[in-house]
């Protein structure tokens, strides 16, 4: 097999919350989709971004010294970052001794990402585990996505893709039978709405995963449940309904809204759209979870 590359920005092992039994998460790095929650802001670009940490900087100047962009400067004792100079060349995170200073993203080769996962086959077989594939969006490189789905199917590996399913029919096709199940997210029912959110319609998504339930491919359906996005009765209702006769749904997972990326997004000089949005309460998940427990699914709320 070739050995390809492609951009991640995190490896975590000892997973249980991204498919069955204990899993090795590969988070893949460029995302189409700009959802204004979104947990991780640093997944959305395709290129190297700088992450500061000012609770670690202990003002030495170091970084300031190296940059070649002229993008770091040192003000009333702070660092001070120039985000529009910055290029992510990383030079300021070589020189970096307290680790304020982190480079998210990183080029690496279909080698060296299963050199990782192979270490943890020992937990795959003993729990029915085995590796996600997330993001970012892990359709938006579907070279690199296949050729790691394709070695771990030969190493009898289960392989998970979480995906938004905004993606080219043709990428689907390329990789269904490399994939032993689907996580889907259904993020809302109204294109008009979906589109404000997230800055895409759902169209595609729908219709893909239209086409993974006539293929019969295995999916679990997740939604991430957004205070004044889709958290309306009515609104879990409608997912519901456009996935009735779909056989292939194994269940509909809800998923909490957190707060976790406005920090991340502070670390990287970005704004964050949702700031002071509350996250989301266990009495409002169970009664969601209770509309689709009694549509008869399956349902797995996480938080609770």
């Amino acid at each position: 097999m070739a050995n390809t590359t492609g951009i991640i920005f995190d490896i975590k092992r000892y997973s249980i919350n991204d498919g069955p039994g204990i899993r090795t998460t590969i988070f893949f790095k460029g995302c189409p989709l700009h959802c204004l929650w979104c947990h991780n802001p640093e997944g959305i670009s395709f290129k190297p971004q700088l992450m500061y940490r000012p609770s670690r900087c202990i003002q030495c100047g170091r970084c300031v010294l190296v940059c070649p962009h002229q993008a770091l400067e040192i003000q009333d004792k702070q660092v001070i970052i120039s985000w529009e100079k910055c290029t992510g060349c990383g030079r300021c995170v070589t020189q970096c001794p307290s680790g304020a200073m982190e480079l998210v993203g990183k080029s690496v080769t279909s080698d060296e990402v299963m050199k990782e996962i192979i270490k943890d086959i020992v937990f795959f077989d003993q729990s029915g585990g085995g590796v996600t594939f997330c993001g970012g969006e892990p359709l938006a490189q579907p070279e690199f996505l296949f050729e790691l789905l394709s070695r771990c199917r030969a190493m009898d590996i289960h392989t998970t893709v979480d995906t938004s399913c905004y993606a080219p029919r043709a990428v689907l096709e390329q990789i269904m039978d490399k994939t032993s199940l689907f996580l889907c997210d259904i993020k809302h029912p109204d294109s008009a709405k979906h589109k404000e959110f997230t800055g895409v319609e759902n169209a595609t998504i729908l219709d893909n995963i239209r086409f993974l339930a006539e293929k019969r491919k295995p999916v679990i359906v997740r939604i991430p449940v957004i205070p004044g996005f889709n958290d309306q009765p009515e609104t879990i209702k409608t997912i519901g309904k456009l996935v009735a006769n779909m056989k292939n749904i194994h269940q509909i997972d809800l998923l909490p809204y957190n707060t976790g990326g406005q920090s991340k997004s502070q670390r990287m000089g970005k704004q964050y759209p949702m700031s002071g949005i509350r996250e989301s309460s266990g009495l409002n998940i169970t009664e969601l979870a209770d509309i689709l427990i009694t549509m008869g699914y399956k349902v797995h709320a996480g938080g609770l």
